[in-house]
């Protein structure tokens, strides 16, 4: 059913809400009024009837004439942009830009004949200024001078091209994609973590000769229990989960009296009687027993170096850091949700929160504490995979968003929508589409406030990392958003400057000479797949989705050169799984699907008997009878076969586990994000098990293109080569 008035027409296309859209079965959908106005409530836009709606268009029509200046120019290096300026009509202007490395540079004023508009009464001209392509990289200041002073502006100049760090150098990259919660050893509390990272960094290098691990986000979740599982709804993508420390690879826990480390001693054990025989990772309990050692650490202080290092550490997060560790404070004293603390304490900046944070200072230097703890062995942990010889080391996950009651909703405040939640239109893997739960970022605050916050975000990720994967990168472009009280179904696409977003990204990753892939699976507009590659950014491929126009297997020389190629992903089984097709009978128990699971189970075999047939025709499966594991290898000689410059194993794949990590849709109905790596048996494996695992050395041969058969897994040990 069409919009009912041109004003909800206009003011959709203005804030960028899609009013019809393509679903994934290519048919035509038209959005409705009541969608359209709740999105628009979202971004404090009063559109419910027809008057309201013609005020609010009218308004936003007003507002570049406003400003002198837009808040934020984006330009590519190399190709010009044009400025528009407002000043009082007859105004003379001068505009230059104010190099981020010092210096200026006057910008030519262009013809550009426009009549003046009345703006509260005063007539306001529009002159043009044209900025040249030559401009260095970086972030500079727009400033504008008139007879009343100066105003200034965000520029940020970003490369047109990113292509593959030096690092990279011209060959092939492989790695591993891990679930690092999933993945424990001997002395880990219950949990991977970040001593685990680097050691799987060590061994996948040293051993299996791989470029990079690639990590699920390692976000901060909740500073109290209950913990969201869920990697991918953290309270803040700036900071890291303290969850993943290890409390003894502190510098500070080899300084403990005798007593205090027989504490946390005392602690761990405990902890791992309580969860003997436990099948999945208990966040929970593994946090309230490491948050009291790291307590215990804290409590012994700091050396005066470490002190120095500590304090230049707040020092450079600044106010950041501050806000995060008192929303953790103010958490633990009040209750994870900030929208129902005391109306006085929901704003960060209110004199309230300021004398709650002068009372528990202390608790807070504790929380700030905690994550530069966790930043010293995330970077500890690129080091080791740097000096055992990978290229790009550890490659970090951005998650689309966060929980409505994080600690990022509470400090940027109305940068995010409110009312709407975050999630996708139904798809062929989730037919009645999902709703995430998180809050989407205003396109309009982002753009007021120069995309500080993204480019915060994404520089503080790629400091410590060789690689970022963008999850969901089309939110760059647009995103779904479902209004409060209505299903996926009903929500709409909204979209975003992605000429800004994606300059910030290619810039920033530019400067950490860091390679970026993007998720840009699911239901994709043709163009951002086109974009992308032209920005030089991967793009992601996985080998149950890569069909050409009959639905068969898409060749391996037709693949893309410029993609991340997989077989599997983490909302789908391991490969085992996907082979005994875990995905549509666990879809059909938890009522996911619109179709019968005879039907669907049908599908998947076609699918899946394509996809064989092609292995053996190629040469890459020739067992008459194969196993699970000859065709887990074979279809990843077929990546191998592919001109993708970057491949990607999940490390279930290489270990014969079978269990999915995420059904997408669920909560609690499946234990999401709290599965064990497993053998194939489905009993948990360790790393110490996992570093002899003669079935992951396979796939890594295959992987490495090597055609001699694999050595057999021998246990570490220190050997001596002499020269003679």
């Amino acid at each position: 059913m069409p919009l009912s008035n041109p004003f909800l027409y206009e003011l959709a296309s203005a804030f960028g809400i899609a009013t019809e859209f393509w679903d994934w079965k290519g048919r035509r959908t038209e959005i409705e009024d009541d969608t359209v106005v709740a999105i628009l409530a979202g971004m404090d836009v009063d559109a419910s009837d027809p008057d309201k709606a013609a005020a609010a268009l009218q308004a936003w029509r007003d507002r570049p004439w406003t400003r002198v200046l837009p808040p934020c120019t984006v330009l590519e290096q190399g190709r010009g942009k044009r400025v528009l300026v407002h000043v009082p009509d007859g105004a003379w202007v001068r505009v230059a830009v104010r190099l981020e490395e010092g210096g200026y540079l006057d910008i030519a004023q262009v013809d550009h004949v426009v009549e003046p508009r009345s703006i509260d009464g005063h007539l306001i001209g529009e002159a043009a200024f044209d900025l040249p392509g030559d401009l260095p990289l970086g972030y500079h200041r727009l400033q504008a001078t008139t007879e009343s002073g100066a105003t200034e502006a965000t520029l940020v100049v970003s490369p047109h091209f990113l292509g593959f760090p030096a690092s990279m150098g011209e060959k092939r990259a492989w790695g591993y994609a891990v679930q690092l919660y999933s993945v424990r050893s001997a002395d880990s509390w219950g949990i991977g973590d970040l001593l685990d990272l680097a050691d799987l960094c060590t061994w996948s290098s040293t051993q299996h000769f791989a470029s990079y691990v690639l990590v699920n986000p390692l976000h901060a979740a909740e500073p109290m229990t209950p913990l969201e599982p869920s990697p991918y709804l953290p309270t803040s993508r700036r900071y890291v989960n303290p969850l993943y420390v290890r409390p003894e690879h502190i510098p500070e826990w080899g300084q403990l009296s005798a007593k205090d480390r027989a504490r946390i001693a005392s602690l761990k054990a405990s902890l791992v009687d309580k969860l003997a025989g436990e099948p999945l990772i208990s966040r929970d309990l593994i946090w309230d027993a490491k948050l009291e050692a790291l307590r215990i650490i804290y409590r012994h202080g700091l050396r005066p170096a470490r002190r120095m290092a500590f304090n230049d550490f707040l020092r450079r997060e600044g106010r950041s850091i501050t806000q995060f560790a008192t929303w953790c404070a103010l958490a633990n004293t009040y209750g994870m949700n900030w929208r129902e603390w005391p109306i006085e304490l929901r704003r960060p900046s209110s004199p309230e929160v300021a004398v709650f944070a002068e009372s528990k200072a202390d608790q807070i230097i504790f929380f700030a504490w905690i994550q530069w703890v966790a930043d010293n062995q995330l970077r500890s942990a690129q080091s080791a995979a740097r000096d055992a010889g990978m290229r790009v080391g550890i490659m970090s996950d951005l998650a689309v968003g966060v929980s409505a009651q994080s600690a990022e909703a509470w400090t940027y405040g109305n940068l995010f929508a409110e009312g709407v939640s975050v999630g996708a239109p139904p798809d062929h893997f989730n037919q009645t589409g999902q709703d995430w739960g998180q809050l989407p970022w205003r396109p309009d605050r982002l753009d007021d406030l120069s995309y500080a916050p993204f480019r915060t975000m994404v520089s503080g990720l790629l400091r410590h990392s060789g690689g970022m994967r963008v999850d969901h990168i089309m939110a760059m472009f647009r995103l779904w958003w479902v209004p409060r009280n209505m299903p996926p179904t009903r929500g709409s696409y909204v979209r975003y400057n992605h000429e800004a977003m994606v300059g910030i990204l290619a810039l920033e990753a530019h400067r950490a000479g860091a390679l970026v892939v993007g998720e840009d699976l699911g239901v994709v507009e043709p163009w951002v797949r086109d974009y992308l590659r032209d920005r030089g950014i991967l793009g992601t491929s996985i080998a149950w989705f890569e069909t050409d126009h009959q639905g068969q297997p898409l060749p391996p020389q037709e693949w893309r050169e410029y993609c991340l190629a997989s077989v599997t992903t983490h909302d789908l089984p391991p490969t085992a799984g996907y082979l005994a097709k875990e995905h549509v009978k666990l879809q059909h128990r938890l009522g996911l699907l619109t179709e019968s699971l005879e039907t669907e189970l049908a599908v998947a075999e076609r699918e899946q008997a394509a996809f064989i047939n092609a292995l053996r025709w190629r040469g890459f499966l020739t067992e008459e009878e194969p196993t699970t594991e000859d065709i887990v290898l074979a279809l990843h000689r077929y990546l191998v076969a592919t001109p993708a410059r970057v491949l990607c194993a999940a490390l279930p794949d290489a270990v014969g586990d079978w269990r999915t990590q995420n059904q997408p849709g669920t909560t609690n109905e499946y234990p999401n994000w709290r599965v064990p790596l497993s053998h194939p048996d489905g009993s948990p494996m360790t790393m110490e098990e996992l570093y002899v695992d003669e079935r992951a050395l396979r796939l890594a041969w295959v992987m490495n293109g090597f055609t001699a058969p694999a050595p057999t897994a021998s246990r570490p040990e220190t050997s001596l080569i002499v020269a003679e």
